[in-house]
């Protein structure tokens, strides 16, 4: 299974920290999304798609990157995302409008991975920021573990479990 692990990670490396090892499990190639283009992604049999959340949704150069890809009917991809609030998937589902998106495109969404990053956007600055340390030690352990599902999962064509932190 040929993967790519695209992401963005701006501020503190939390996303980037996630995306590596994922990589690391799936044997990935890993670049950055502003390194990443359409022609990139045809090469591959699996893609993961992840940034941070900001203001309950992944980063916006993500999705706009999405928005510009021609059709990809059939691809398999999934999603990852770290973020200071956790994640609900009825209250608050991150990864709603870029699984919309993708799915617009053609894309086969196989699983989502999310878990908390350090954060000190806005008022969370007064307190130092919250979450410090995160994602962790027992963040990237579930971060391996989904990865390990997907790589376990691909040939027998199932959904992953998806691990929500």
């Amino acid at each position: 299974m040929k993967t790519l692990v695209s992401y963005v990670s701006v501020h503190h490396g939390n996303t980037e920290k996630v995306a590596t090892v994922i990589a690391s499990i799936l044997g990935a190639d890993i670049f950055p999304v502003k390194q990443v283009d359409a022609g990139l992604l045809e090469r591959y049999d699996l893609v993961g798609f992840g940034s941070g959340v900001y203001f309950a949704k992944h980063h916006k150069t993500l999705l706009d990157f999405v928005d510009v890809l021609p059709m990809m009917n059939g691809k398999r991809a999934f999603v990852f995302s770290t973020s200071g609030l956790r994640r609900m998937r009825f209250v608050h589902d991150f990864s709603k409008p870029l699984r919309a998106k993708l799915q617009h495109k053609g894309f086969d969404i196989v699983g989502e991975f999310s878990c908390r990053g350090f954060d000190s956007f806005g008022a969370t600055v007064i307190v130092g920021g919250i979450n410090k340390g995160r994602p962790d030690a027992g963040d990237l352990k579930q971060a391996e573990d989904f990865a390990r599902a997907l790589r376990d999962k691909w040939h027998s064509g199932s959904n992953v479990k998806n691990h929500w932190l």
